[in-house]
């Protein structure tokens, strides 16, 4: 059993804290049915990227071809501060539900606002951008489903490992013209669509479980 602190919370171990062991369920109060607690410091991160998605937008459309350092500087912070909310949101405890449905939210938008840029200037195969919008709605619609139904779906390490290739290219390609930059992109797509696919399983496995257990409960 990890030890607590002062405060009685119990201490994060170091991968844990900065996001490398991602074993064990989510804090119950980011689970369904909790209170929003919109007034914490990680959804001030979350509101600060959501806010710089239409600036990234203004001086990308500005640049002429889309390569400026501002606005890859800009998508940087946009998608780094997806690690940061999570890391402060551990180390102070400040978790909320709020937090949990804002956050792959802001994420969806901030791929989507790179993947427009890039299609407007040709920075990355039109294919791989049409898959990935695609993608992205039919992840948020699946979100809004399990919301609806109740059930909460787990990101897991797949669908990072697509996030990480997706953002990664999106941000070089912004700053440099390099086959391999589209490479990489193109085999996040891919990645993140069979992702996809495991969560709409487990979706469907988690609203069943979910209808099995009301059918259990006495009238």
């Amino acid at each position: 059993m990890a030890p607590e602190e002062p405060s009685g919370r119990k201490r994060l171990s170091r991968k844990r804290l900065l996001g490398f062991d991602r074993s064990g369920p989510e804090h119950p109060a980011t689970r369904a049915g909790q209170p929003l607690r919109p007034f914490t410091i990680p959804n001030l991160i979350g509101y600060i990227r959501l806010a710089a998605i239409p600036v990234f937008l203004v001086i990308s459309f500005d640049s002429g071809d889309g390569r400026d350092p501002t606005a890859a500087i800009l998508f940087f912070a946009i998608a780094f501060g997806d690690l940061l909310d999570g890391f402060v949101a551990r180390a102070t405890g400040q978790y909320s539900r709020l937090g949990a449905l804002l956050d792959p939210v802001v994420d969806r938008l901030t791929i989507l606002s790179g993947a427009i840029v890039c299609w407007h200037f040709d920075l990355l195969p039109h294919w791989a951008l049409a898959a990935l919008a695609v993608r992205e709605v039919a992840t948020l619609i699946l979100a809004q489903m399990g919301l609806r139904k109740g059930a909460d779906i787990e990101i897991n390490w797949i669908g990072r490992i697509a996030v990480f290739l997706i953002m990664g290219g999106i941000f070089w390609s912004l700053v440099l013209d390099w086959e391999i930059i589209r490479i990489g992109f193109s085999v996040g797509v891919v990645i993140a669509i069979v992702a996809t696919v495991m969560y709409a399983r487990a979706a469907r496995l988690a609203i069943k479980a979910k209808a099995a257990e009301g059918a259990e409960k006495p009238a």
